[in-house]
């Protein structure tokens, strides 16, 4: 449906629910007040007074002249028309009539509505969220999304005429029987038309608000007007009872009295029935200004403990407000997940972790805890006074912060985690990229030259013998091209693991990976065509030199062998505990294993070396010392393999090194063991301990606060303790160790027990506060008190601190109550659970059976005695004047009264009288002032 379509069947009605009183109505809303004689009709039915006589003619100007007239007159009434004019109105424009409809509800049906000071919108909310707080299933937030069920439509009804609808048979599941029914009865029985269709409202996925408004503001009239002749009949009950005020009694007894002083004085014995009579209006007199002085006594009470719960309200919205703020400022940084892939910068966002846990939270854990405390002891006052439950703002309850904080709690836990998870992925990372330039180094330094080399012409111009030697050479190139296969293959599978881990310089490492890859390519296509060049030259292989040929063959190997042990032993590694160290060493003696046999191969390739410099000595062969098939040398090898040989040490002093630490590591996995296998059995035992007190009746009430708050004491000398084990932690977390096979507890559940117990020691020392505060401003003896929680524990058998339906029916019936098994005892306890579960949650806590059973062993203030009391005040009127309030209570409680007190509009009513009896319903949350 259209929002002007809803719109439109809205206010159409509303129109016509005025209309008709002058017996006439509209059809269609955008052409019946296009003459404005309706309209100006409309604006005097709803205002009771008279606009300027309407031009009749048929005439545009004269449409013009009867809209303008309408306008004017609202405008008169302080409303601000913004953009409608007459002629948008004679011309049908829909939009601007549905304003000027809207405008008009606003002044006449909604402006005037006044809940606690808020006007309008606000006090309509209100009214409506107050009068539907009660009901199950009811939740009134706005004006579109809240009524879509038609639930609290009926509920307002229910609540004003419970004779018009069963509430109990409703259910959210069926929206259309719901407004239905509503829509009906509101129709039937209370003279509010149908202004919304059901079908619309419920597919509608955001109805208007102003629709919504319109058709709540008739329930608010009707209820509210019936409520004002309720309160005017009780005025009346009480006419003509008013007292007189203390000197009007003096003065009259003064003139009345005056000559029976003279006879008194001249008479020997007066007559004792006229001194009598005197004496009795002396009696009467200072009698009913004891009684007022007791009256505003009991005012002032009430006051203070309302002006002293409002200060409460005030600091708990300030607390939670802060303690929000704070959460909300610090979640995005928690729940930030941005990284330049910079080992640094995620070292430094660590530190800022450890920096926050330890500085900046731990206040605001006290701040919760305070925040908590300040809670249940504004709620614990408000029952004792027999006020109404203070409820937050939306968004500052208390399971709102605990839900925020667990929030917090969470998003801690994983940023964390997401940090140490960085520390070890960029140190691979790092590790990969030094290893990738490593190998890329030794893979460029071995082919320096080899291009300009294969591109070479000098088989051109060789003799037969140097012509076979190039051959042979080129032959020893091909193995030694192929044995950098491998590396080349493991530089590219370094490469392609950065880009997958997302290596910040990514860009340099392929540029510098796709260069050995091609130059590989051109060097492999090089090869190739050099020897289809030798091979059609290859005339003259006659002579081979076996010696120089068998040492080609073998060193090369051997010199492949070599530069790969040489990275081997320099390669480095990342363990985190001793048994991958071990391993390490275990595979190092392996290798250590081998070199027996590696010297073997090089005393034999050396060999060779020797016979050819024994043969070109002996024959005198020119160039007999040069190998034609190899550049290698013995001297080239020899000097690799000291070098592996210096290498093996090193590499062993290394591993031992390391193993070192893994060892320093073993211990610190040790003592935070220790330490934390202390101190989780203590937090447990605490735990245990504060949760026996206050479950269990172990002496007094400040015994067992006594106890509580040694308790405190004794958790807070321990936190020494706590940060000891932090410290440890912070060096296992430096140290990167993660596994801990020596202890079940983590410093995570260490933290969230050590908040438990303090938690728990706040809560159990506020509850035992409130208790004493209960029993010593309710009277309670401390017999009664040990009464009332020796029964509630015997039958909370699982020591929940809450009671079943069905326990707390067996504890009434313990502690003397009767409640019969027929339909009367039934209706008996509905009404006691409707008192201690007024939520309908299922269960019910100690408080609320403590303030239960408190209320029924003493007296209380009532709604009913502070309004006698204000009635003594003021003479029995049933108003009082500021002056009188000024003049029986103190400045700052006279003042209070006077700016909360609605003006007086009953029968009799004078300038400046109050309304003293909706102001102390209101006190008690019996009327909606």
């Amino acid at each position: 449906m259209e929002a002007f379509d809803f719109l439109t069947q809205t206010f159409t009605a509303w129109c016509n629910s005025h209309l008709r009183k002058a017996g006439t109505g509209i059809e269609n809303i955008e052409e019946d007040f296009r003459n404005g004689l309706k309209l100006m009709l409309l604006l005097e039915v709803i205002s009771g007074e008279t606009l300027p006589k309407p031009d009749r003619g048929k005439m545009r100007f004269h449409k013009i002249a009867n809209v303008n007239k309408a306008l004017d007159y609202i405008a008169s009434k302080g409303v601000k028309l913004v953009s409608i004019g007459a002629e948008e109105i004679v011309d049908g424009n829909l939009k601007m009539t549905l304003g000027m409809i809207w405008t008009i509800i606003l002044r006449f049906a909604i402006q005037d509505i006044s809940v606690e000071e808020m006007t309008a919108k606000e006090g309509l909310l209100l009214w409506c969220q107050r009068k539907t707080a009660p009901y199950k299933n009811v939740n009134v937030q706005n004006f579109h999304l809240s009524f879509k069920d038609g639930l609290a439509f009926c509920a307002l009804i229910h609540r004003h005429r419970p004779d018009l609808i069963d509430y109990s048979k409703l259910s959210k599941d069926n929206p259309l029987e719901n407004l239905n029914t509503a829509f009906d009865v509101a129709e039937k029985y209370l003279d509010i038309p149908r202004m919304l269709d059901p079908e619309d409202l419920i597919n509608t996925p955001k109805p208007d608000e102003r629709a919504i408004m319109t058709y709540v503001s008739c329930y608010y009239h009707a209820f509210q007007g019936a409520q004002q002749k309720k309160i005017r009949r009780w005025f009346v009950g009480y006419g003509g009872r008013h007292y007189r005020r203390l000197w009007l009694c003096i003065n009259r007894m003064l003139r009345t009295f005056n000559p029976l002083c003279a006879d008194m004085s001249n008479s020997a014995m007066p007559d004792e029935r006229a001194v009598m009579t005197y004496v009795s209006t002396y009696y009467h007199c200072f009698s009913g200004a004891q009684k007022a002085e007791t009256a505003a006594n009991r005012i002032c009470k009430v006051l203070k403990v309302n002006q002293e719960n409002e200060r409460l309200m005030e600091e708990y919205e300030r607390l939670a407000s802060d303690l929000l703020e704070w959460i909300r400022r610090t979640m995005p940084w928690l729940n930030s997940r941005q990284n330049d892939n910079s080992l640094a910068t995620v070292q430094k966002k660590l530190e800022e972790y450890r920096t926050y846990r330890r500085k900046h939270k731990p206040p605001r854990v006290e701040q919760k805890a305070k925040l908590e405390t300040n809670f249940n002891t504004l709620q614990t006052k408000l029952r004792l006074s027999n006020r109404p439950a203070y409820m937050p703002t939306e968004g500052k309850m208390v399971s709102d912060i605990a839900n925020a904080w667990k929030g917090l709690e969470t998003a801690e836990k994983s940023f964390e985690e997401w940090l140490l998870a960085e520390m070890i992925r960029l140190e691979r990372l790092e590790h990969l990229a030094q290893k990738f330039k490593h190998k890329s180094d030794i893979h460029e330094e071995w082919t320096k030259g080899k291009e300009e080399m294969l591109q070479s012409q000098d088989f051109r111009h060789c003799k037969l013998n140097e012509l076979k030697a190039l051959k042979k050479k080129h032959e020893a190139f091909e193995s030694d091209l192929a044995a950098h296969q491998d590396r080349v293959e493991q530089i590219a599978a370094i490469a392609h693991e950065l880009n997958a881990l997302d290596y910040h310089d990514s860009v340099s490492v392929n540029a510098r990976c796709q260069r050995i890859c091609d130059q590989w390519d051109r060097l492999g296509t090089l090869t190739q065509k050099r020897r289809l060049a030798l091979d059609e030259t290859e005339k003259i292989l006659e002579k081979i030199d076996t010696l120089h040929l068998e040492f080609a063959k073998r060193a090369a190997p051997f010199n492949n062998w070599l530069d790969g042990t040489s990275e081997d032993l320099v390669d480095m590694f990342i363990v985190h505990t001793i048994e991958e160290i071990q391993g390490l060493i275990d595979a190092h003696n392996q290798f250590k294993a081998t070199l027996g046999e590696a010297d073997k191969e090089y005393n034999a390739i050396v060999s060779l070396v020797k016979e050819v410099e024994s043969i070109a000595q002996k024959y005198q062969v020119p160039g007999g010392l040069e190998n034609p098939y190899t550049t290698l040398t013995a001297n080239t090898l020899t000097k690799k393999w000291s070098e592996v040989r210096q290498l093996v040490p090193q590499r062993d002093a290394t591993l031992q090194g390391e193993f070192r630490k893994q060892q320093n590591n073993e211990m610190v996995r040790r003592q935070f063991a220790e330490k934390a296998n202390q101190i989780g059995p203590w937090i447990e035992r605490q735990m245990d301990a504060v949760t026996a007190i206050g479950m269990g009746l172990q002496g007094s009430l400040e015994d067992q606060l006594h106890r509580l708050k040694e308790y405190q004491q004794g958790v807070n000398a321990y936190k020494s303790n706590i940060e000891d084990l932090e410290k440890i932690h912070q060096a296992v977390q430096e140290g990167m160790i993660f596994e801990n096979r020596y202890t079940q507890y983590t410093m995570e559940t260490l933290r969230v027990g050590w908040e438990q117990l303090l938690t728990s020691i706040n809560r159990n020392i506020n509850e035992v506060e409130n208790q004493i505060l209960t029993r010593d401003s309710k009277g309670i003896t401390q017999d009664q008190l040990n009464e009332f929680r020796s029964s509630f524990n015997h039958f909370d058998k699982n020591r929940t601190g809450r009671l079943t339906k069905d326990e707390f029916k067996s504890c009434l019936v313990s502690l003397g109550y009767s409640i019969g098994k027929d339909r009367q005892g039934d209706i008996d306890f509905q009404r006691i659970l409707a008192v201690v579960d007024p939520n309908n949650s299922g269960s019910v806590h100690f408080d609320a059976f403590l303030d239960f059973m408190t209320r029924e062993s003493t007296d209380v203030d009532t709604a009913e005695q502070v309004i006698d009391s204000f009635r003594i005040l003021a003479g029995d009127k049933p108003y009082i004047l500021p002056d009188e309030l000024r003049r029986e209570l103190p400045p700052d409680q006279a003042e209070y009264c006077i700016q909360r007190m609605t003006p007086f509009k009953g029968p009799g009513a004078i300038p400046g009288a109050l309304d003293y009896m909706s102001f102390s319903t209101a006190l008690y949350g019996e009327s909606d002032m």
